[in-house]
């Protein structure tokens, strides 16, 4: 080797990126709505998936499906990130939620199951307000859909096998229903987008309704589990959007290397 001659130097986050790597690969790989959903109500998820009635089971996937559907349509109709009123986003939604689950709560079952449509479509306003911004263009079809996707992330168990549920793996899995959809508008992405988006989402949203279906919990249950709901999926949304970020800025195989470095170093 001549003396002009160097060595590569392998490309790496600065270090502003990579502390916000770190952060949202520890919100990515943290605890499962469903086991905080259970500590919340002091229980187990076996015990809270075995008090949701059978017929109520049956109804879930229907109305997860339909939920969605409406989420989609309303809260993404507009610019969700406008906010036209004195109070920040953030708490606008929180009071908006609490609300919800309360009335929820407070008629049990039934309740809960006519207010998920509404506790959706909250949920996806504030989700599309994180994606804007971690500078996302809410008018692409796309960058809709990727915001439906905080859903299903949001429902993965970090314990499960990471060859089938890891972050990276469900992302691919997730874009594969995607193909063909670009310039076609969001409703072309149905029904398949949908059902795989619905398919993770339905776990936490089966603890949600066992636990605002046990009468102890009651309105004021109602408010604490769509709370726990708006916590889980901001943060999985900002992690996720972030994670996009810095994939603009850097590359997605550098991202993903040092996602993989930190997410080991966290073992």
């Amino acid at each position: 080797m001549s003396e002009t001659e160097t060595l590569p130097v392998p490309a790496t986050l600065r270090s502003d990126d990579h502390a916000a790597l770190a952060a949202a690969v520890a919100i990515l790989e943290g605890t499962s709505l469903p086991v905080r959903l259970a500590s919340l109500v002091g229980g187990s998820v076996e015990a809270l998936k075995r008090r949701l009635p059978e017929a109520a089971q049956r109804m879930l996937d229907g109305a997860i499906r339909r939920a969605l559907e409406g989420a989609m349509g309303a809260a993404l109709r507009s610019d969700p990130a406008r906010n036209p009123t004195p109070l920040s986003a953030t708490w606008l939604h929180r009071g908006l939620l609490a609300a919800s689950g309360a009335a929820g709560g407070a008629f049990g079952l039934p309740g809960t199951l006519m207010e998920l449509p509404v506790s959706t479509t909250l949920l996806l306003r504030r989700i599309a307000a994180i994606a804007a911004e971690q500078g996302e263009d809410l008018s692409d079809p796309l960058v809709q859909a990727e915001c439906l996707k905080v859903f299903a992330l949001g429902g993965r168990d970090p314990a499960d096998d990471d060859g089938e549920s890891g972050y990276f793996a469900l992302r691919i899995a997730l874009a594969e229903t995607l193909k063909g959809a670009v310039g076609r508008g969001l409703g072309s992405l149905l029904p398949g987008f949908l059902g795989a988006i619905a398919a993770r989402f339905g776990a936490p949203v089966a603890v949600k309704l066992s636990a605002q279906a046990a009468p102890v919990i009651g309105a004021a249950g109602g408010a604490a589990v769509n709370l726990a709901f708006l916590e889980h999926f901001s943060g999985i949304a900002g992690a996720h959007f972030t994670i996009r970020r810095l994939e603009r800025a850097h590359g997605p195989a550098l991202v993903r290397a040092s996602y993989e470095a930190i997410r080991r170093g966290l073992g």
